[in-house]
């Protein structure tokens, strides 16, 4: 079963809607998860296999300065104002 970060951050960020706190959750999940899982084997991504999560974190931190683009609900609802 999932955590209800993953399935509510995934879905919100999916759909656009609060977009920056929710990519900013989900990159620190992802920095836990990296520090917590992978790195006590060794710090480098590359001899410990935690590329993928390195790869999440920083995609969701460069989301939350980004936010949700012009096709978001964030900015359909910003808008709608």
């Amino acid at each position: 079963m999932l955590p209800p970060i993953e399935v509510v951050g995934g879905g919100l960020i999916a759909l656009g809607l609060f977009t920056r706190a929710a990519a900013f959750v989900c990159s620190g999940q992802m920095a836990a998860a990296y520090f917590m899982a992978h790195a006590p084997s060794s710090f480098w991504p590359a001899l410990n296999h935690g590329e993928p999560a390195i790869l999440f974190c920083f995609v969701f931190l460069y989301l939350v300065f980004a936010g949700g683009g012009p096709w978001s609900l964030d900015r359909i609802v910003r808008n709608v104002k």
